[in-house]
């Protein structure tokens, strides 16, 4: 059974919609003046006549939902942040979402951990992942470690390999980067679904794709692990393999080219360790000792 409105509750509602519709008005005048636009120009991008936004920023009239959808579009907000009650954070939270709308995954990955770090820091379990270019150390500290502390140790591309049933130059030379990129993403959410305590170390090409790296932020408790780049092709000939080198004179200025091209990517790692001119066991002992201070895992070296 529908009830009607007695008198005053009817004039309290019709009071609470003009406040309404005034403040959307003065919102949607803001927002336009914020931006430097005539009403004209907000008129041409949201394809409301200006005589209606004249109504509108004046609280004369009451705007569909329709044309206020077209109208917040234009201006770059939510429609809910013309009709919050809270105009100020409104503003603030649209601007925000906005940017994180707008952001990589691997930042939307870092403005979680900074809001939730708690959260973030659990999902993260007891799992570790070296990260940076071939030749800084990866691999070899990655076993160390995870000896000394009691963790699995696992290499993606030996997991990559393992699934493909082939090496990884094979897969790319038949599937394309593409393909391998697929298999790595597979590869990587088999790690977290299955180990909550172990070291990764990842290829350094991995942070080419947004959303596999953006897991591997949110997910593992990260080290970049960095080198200078002669030591990256030294390591590299000393592992015998001479490609980097062979035939090719320029190829230090390539690698100190992806250097620079994917440094801003491995800066989002949590942490950063230098082997440069250190033996292997003082570089061991430096991952061993920020792992411990930072209580990354639980285990109790001995």
């Amino acid at each position: 059974m529908l009830e009607t409105l007695t008198d005053p509750e009817a004039d309290n509602v019709d009071r609470l919609v003009e406040a309404l519709i005034r403040q959307v008005g003065e919102r949607v005048r803001a927002a336009r003046k914020q931006n430097a636009w005539s009403r004209r120009e907000l008129s041409e991008r949201s394809g409301v006549s200006p005589r209606y936004l004249a109504q509108l920023e004046a609280g004369e009239g009451n705007i569909s939902i329709g044309l206020l959808k077209r109208v917040a579009h234009a201006l770059g907000k939510p429609v809910e942040a013309l009709l919050g009650e809270d105009g100020q954070l409104g503003d603030e939270t649209a601007a925000v979402a906005a940017l994180y709308r707008r952001a990589d995954a691997a930042t939307r990955a870092r403005v979680l951990q900074i809001l939730d770090p708690e959260r973030h820091r659990a999902q993260k379990a007891e799992r570790i992942c070296l990260v940076g270019l071939r030749g800084a150390g990866k691999s070899t500290l990655g076993a160390l470690i995870a000896k000394d502390l009691g963790l699995a140790f696992v290499e993606l591309n030996q997991e990559i390999e393992r699934r493909a049933g082939m090496p990884v130059g094979e897969i790319i030379a038949l599937y394309g980067q593409e393909g391998y990129r697929d298999l790595e993403a597979t590869a990587l959410d088999q790690v977290i679904a299955e180990r909550e305590r172990a070291v990764l170390a990842v290829g350094g090409g991995i942070v080419g794709d947004e959303e596999t790296f953006a897991r591997v932020l949110t997910r593992f408790h990260t080290i970049w692990v960095t080198t200078s780049a002669a030591e990256h092709m030294e390591r590299v000939r000393a592992q015998g393999d001479m490609r980097p080198m062979a035939g090719n004179p320029q190829a230090m200025i390539q690698l100190r080219q992806i250097l620079k091209s994917r440094e801003a990517k491995y800066r989002q790692a949590d942490y950063r360790l230098d082997t440069s001119g250190k033996p292997v066991e003082a570089s061991r002992a430096e991952l061993r000792d920020l792992i411990v201070a930072d209580k990354l895992v639980q285990s109790n070296p001995g």
